[in-house]
């Protein structure tokens, strides 16, 4: 009985060791796994402490449990018509969000692990119009920096280093949304950030 106690121990210890997510996070990455997830919104109470809580960095990013979190990610962005979408807003507090790139051509989505702001300028702008799926039915104007510079780790595993602009709807604001989503892992939302 003691040794099929102790093999159950280190069966549990170390496939507990090869993901970066609790049994609670697994739940929701693989619950429908090829469906959206349902976004928490700052209205529910449960839901609005998972949106105020700091993230967690991601230890192992080679993981499948990982590329499931950005597929679901993914799959809810585009439900949902949205330019960007973090992690806790479906109720894992990662530091793990995605964004378009609206300062490429083609506009792709990208994949920023473990991101940082590593510089920004001193001046702050007003951002026309900000809005978050998880304050349904609301829009502000939010204080942002008007460029950044930025490191993170790609959906392939590369480090990248690289410096966004703000500004209007109408032009390049990949800047904005990275702060926005950059916010989401911090607690943060842009009601916190509202600017006349």
């Amino acid at each position: 009985m003691k040794k099929i106690a102790y093999f159950l121990f280190l069966l549990l210890f170390f496939t507990s060791c090869k993901s970066a997510f609790s049994v609670s996070e697994k739940k929701i990455l693989y619950s429908e796994a090829d469906s959206p997830a349902k976004v928490l919104k700052i209205t529910n109470k449960k839901d609005s402490l998972i949106l105020r809580t700091s993230s967690k960095n991601i230890k192992n990013i080679k993981n499948e449990d990982l590329s499931q979190l950005v597929k679901k990610l993914y799959l809810t962005m585009v439900t949902e018509d949205g330019v960007g979408i973090a992690a806790p807003q479906i109720g894992i507090n990662r530091n793990v969000f995605l964004f378009y790139r609206l300062d490429q051509d083609e506009k792709s989505v990208e994949v920023a692990i473990n991101p940082r702001i590593i510089s920004h300028s001193k001046e702050l702008i007003c951002f026309q119009n900000d809005g978050c799926l998880s304050v349904p039915g609301k829009y502000g104007n939010s204080k942002r920096y008007s460029w950044i510079k930025v490191k993170y780790i790609d959906q392939n595993g590369k480090k990248v280093k690289q410096k966004f602009y703000g500004g209007t709807r109408s032009g390049d604001y990949t800047g904005i949304i990275f702060q926005h989503e950059f916010d989401h892992i911090n607690g943060k939302l842009y009601i916190d950030k509202i600017c006349n």
